[in-house]
């Protein structure tokens, strides 16, 4: 999977490949003659999330383990050396990428992608991805910011108009653009004899860890909320539902999770009846 730094980078290496395709020979690489005419910055600035300013200072006052950090790409999964989680299925969708990201995927026998958007602060949020639909399958998360469907920008629509775009989109082919959450992190873990990876949950936010165990080695942090595990969105479960995914994980568990600061703010920009459990509305 191609990542990219920004949007621009995406879109300029986009059409450099198909002009490669129709003339079966690469072209003079010019980046500043290829680029589209500037019309100001692309909305959002990638220091802001849902309106949250994700600046030194608020990340020092809030989540003071990632200030010293920078935010960059994982890499391929060519360059991982995991000889016990290489079988793992989902470790390749479970991957973060801290990048923006193009996502292909189609719809199902009752033309649905399996997704729910939610509009905030002029951007488009994915609230919901139903379990094994194609936006599931495709990588899609909680969260992730839709940029573009299918070449067209998303910025400043409401949710219903980006949800009628997806209906008379094809069947097949279906393009976006995705930005990832701010400051997630996926972390492999393995269960012991007795089944326990070593971490103990309330509200789905993790407060503490075993000692000795995977949870601890692999540096899995508290405060932190889970969002997925083995890529099944646990967002809105009960903690025994939570408990019960992870039971009936195999043995390389890949964990995602995010700072409780981030979560809260996304939450509060969700309508609750957008991602609990026990209320979603209809996948389109």
């Amino acid at each position: 999977m191609s990542l990219y730094p920004s949007l621009e980078d995406m879109n300029v290496d986009n059409m450099v490949r198909s002009q490669m395709a129709q003339v079966h020979a690469p072209p003079p690489y010019n980046p500043v003659a290829m680029q589209r005419p500037s019309t100001g910055p692309v909305y959002p600035a990638l220091a802001d999330y849902m309106g949250l300013e994700l600046s030194q200072d608020t990340i020092a006052l809030n989540m003071p383990e990632y200030q010293i950090q920078t935010m960059q790409p994982t890499g391929s999964l060519a360059t991982l050396v995991a000889p016990l989680s290489s079988q793992s299925l989902s470790l390749a969708k479970a991957t973060v990428t801290q990048a923006i990201r193009q996502v292909v995927l189609c719809k199902d026998r009752d033309g649905k992608c399996g997704l729910r958007l939610h509009s905030v602060n002029n951007g488009v949020f994915v609230c919901y991805v139903a379990d094994g639909s194609p936006a599931a399958l495709a990588g899609l998360r909680f969260g992730d910011q839709v940029l573009e469907i299918n070449n067209v920008s998303l910025a400043g629509m409401t949710m219903d108009q980006c949800h009628a775009i997806l209906k008379k989109a094809p069947t097949n082919g279906i393009t976006m653009a995705v930005r990832d959450r701010p400051f997630e992190r996926t972390i492999t873990l393995h269960k012991d004899s007795l089944g326990h990876v070593g971490f103990q949950f309330k509200d789905g936010n993790i407060v503490g860890l075993v000692k000795d165990s995977s949870a601890a080695r692999n540096g899995l942090l508290t405060d932190h909320q889970l969002l997925e595990i083995n890529t099944i969105n646990v967002v809105g479960l009960k903690d025994k539902e939570i408990a019960r995914v992870i039971e009936a994980s195999p043995s390389v568990v890949n964990i995602t999770i995010i700072p409780v600061y981030i979560y809260k703010h996304m939450i509060s920009k969700m309508s609750t009846s957008l991602f609990k459990a026990q209320d979603r509305t209809p996948a389109v």
